[in-house]
């Protein structure tokens, strides 16, 4: 039952994260849980895979009860695209439908603040596909979706990623603003 084997991996993953402090050891162990997740066919709700004409939608699907870390399904429509940002803590990502292209930056430092972002590669993620999107020595990218389907991502952060502040930039300027993203909630099927 795929409510079972999302128990299991939310359980495996609040072993990990209660186990050590180093966000490098967690995002890869937490990587491995998320690639057998979706390599074992994993399905999710339909309605945490819905997108928006509008934006693209964060659904949480687990939020630790101590706030440690949270799992969450993020869905952009097709041509949807982030702001460059920052999530000031860790995160792994799987893709779970369509194709997310990333495009990352370099973080900005004392000494680099205000200044035009430094680009440091761009990838481009398919389903199955499962990378560190972030830790908090490597954490600016942009994401947009793109080929002919809605992208869907399984996201594991530290902290209750709704509730973080977190920077959104310019990546011609530098220039940063704080944000807190908040959580979308999902329709019910029978709503729709």
């Amino acid at each position: 039952m795929e409510s079972d084997r999302l128990q299991t991996f939310i359980d495996e993953v609040g072993l990990v994260v209660s186990g050590t402090a180093d966000e490098h050891e967690i995002t890869a162990r937490v990587a491995e849980l998320l690639s057998a997740l979706l390599a074992g066919g994993y399905r999710l709700p339909p309605e945490v895979t819905r997108s928006s004409p509008a934006r693209h939608l964060t659904y949480p699907l687990h939020i630790a009860p101590d706030g440690s870390w949270s799992l969450a399904s993020v869905v952009w429509n097709v041509g949807q695209r982030t702001n460059v940002h920052s999530h000031e803590t860790w995160g792994v990502a799987g893709i779970y439908a369509g194709v997310e292209h990333e495009s990352r930056y370099l973080k900005p430092t004392p000494s680099t603040e205000g200044a035009p972002l430094t680009p440091a590669g761009e990838t481009r993620w398919e389903p199955g596909q499962v990378t560190v999107c972030c830790t908090t020595d490597d954490d600016v990218h942009a994401v947009a979706a793109v080929g002919g389907e809605p992208t869907v991502g399984i996201h594991v952060y530290g902290g209750d990623i709704a509730t973080i502040r977190r920077r959104e930039y310019d990546p011609a300027t530098g220039e940063a603003r704080w944000f807190v993203s908040g959580w979308d909630t999902p329709e019910p099927a029978a709503a729709l």
